[in-house]
């Protein structure tokens, strides 16, 4: 049998900050991880600290944003890499009342920071009506922060590639086959709903689809643009660009519709013939009050919850890890905004 202090369920953001908030504080652990690609590492990866339909911003941006970069500095002192990439996001606009309005909101207290004055032009794609940089905009090589932290975890023996099997927990002896642990966390997005220790937690699917294209004009690589969606060059040579919203169809297949949204949305902006040679979809778990959910099982005082990161994954994972490891650890009570005890 072997001893951890914490079996972690689940290779998303959730799992992953938390795990570095255990190789920080120098804990035992280990991942469960399936093999199937969950909807984090299908994510666009964009850190952004504005809503972009609206022009409003959102609880605790700017502190999750400045974590997250104190975040990834800690990550790349072991991994030796870190996979901040500086790419703002140029806002494209609709029409002229967008741009006025965007110069209108940034003269608000809480988004001056956010919504840069000076409006601008870029090359390569259709703006007639320019775009607007956020401030402290970037994005997450999504994949190599992946690759990079499964692998090295799977060289410290710390990743267990397989499905969780929750008929094997055995609760009264805090065991799960040759595991002896003293602490759980299950960090499953959509997949929660199997567990049957959190099946009833309120996290609804949101089915996101991107495509993958090739592109016959070049377009600036080191900014984000977006219009509908967000469009940027990956580690493949491909551009992503998406991801749609949708709590309707849910189906665990693509959705045809999707995809022409996400075509006739590029072919908006990107005036040039493209080729999608990829279309991935995943569910995010989102919540209703916008708010993930973390917390202790109401009869077992060594199962955990983190869940409901929603789009904003990057953002809720990381800053959200920390206040879960100090809830187990030192005892600090969850803030109630993104407590589980708020559904008691």
């Amino acid at each position: 049998m072997k001893n951890v202090d914490y079996i972690i369920v689940g290779d998303g953001y959730a799992g992953l900050f938390f795990a570095h908030q255990l190789v920080k504080h120098q804990k035992s652990f280990v991942i469960f991880s399936e093999s199937k690609k969950s909807a984090s590492q299908v994510s666009a990866g964009v850190i952004n600290p504005v809503i972009l339909k609206k022009f409003t911003t959102f609880w605790k941006a700017q502190e999750q944003i400045d974590f997250l970069k104190k975040t990834l500095l800690e990550i790349e002192s072991y991994i030796g890499q870190n996979y901040l990439l500086d790419a703002p996001i140029h806002r494209i606009f609709h029409d002229e009342n967008e741009q006025r309005l965007w110069l209108k909101k940034s003269e608000n207290s809480d988004l001056s920071n956010f919504l840069n004055r000076k409006i601008e032009q870029i090359e390569g794609v259709k703006n007639d009506y320019n775009t607007g940089k956020v401030n402290y905009s970037a994005r997450l090589e999504v994949n190599g922060f992946f690759k990079g932290l499964l692998s090295f975890f799977e060289t410290r023996d710390q990743l267990v590639n397989e499905k969780f099997d929750y008929s094997q927990l055995n609760t009264s002896k805090s065991s799960y086959k040759d595991f002896s642990f003293h602490n759980i966390v299950f960090c499953e997005g959509m997949g929660v709903k199997e567990n049957p220790y959190f099946s009833d937690i309120a996290v609804v699917p949101n089915k996101g689809h991107h495509i993958k294209v090739e592109i016959s004009e070049s377009i600036p690589e080191n900014i984000t643009i977006k219009k509908k969606h967000f469009l940027f060059p990956t580690h493949d040579g491909l551009y992503f660009y998406g991801g749609t919203y949708d709590r309707e169809q849910l189906h665990h297949f693509v959705d045809d519709s999707a995809v022409e949204q996400l075509i006739n949305g590029l072919s908006e902006f990107y005036p040039y013939d493209f080729d999608v040679k990829e279309v991935n979809f995943g569910f995010r778990p989102t919540v209703k009050d916008r708010r993930p959910i973390i917390g202790k099982h109401f009869n077992y005082d060594n199962i955990y919850v983190f869940n409901g990161l929603g789009a904003r994954g990057i953002l809720n994972g990381c800053y959200f890890s920390k206040s879960l490891y100090d809830f187990i650890e030192n005892k600090i009570p969850l803030d109630k905004e993104v407590s589980l005890e708020r559904f008691k």
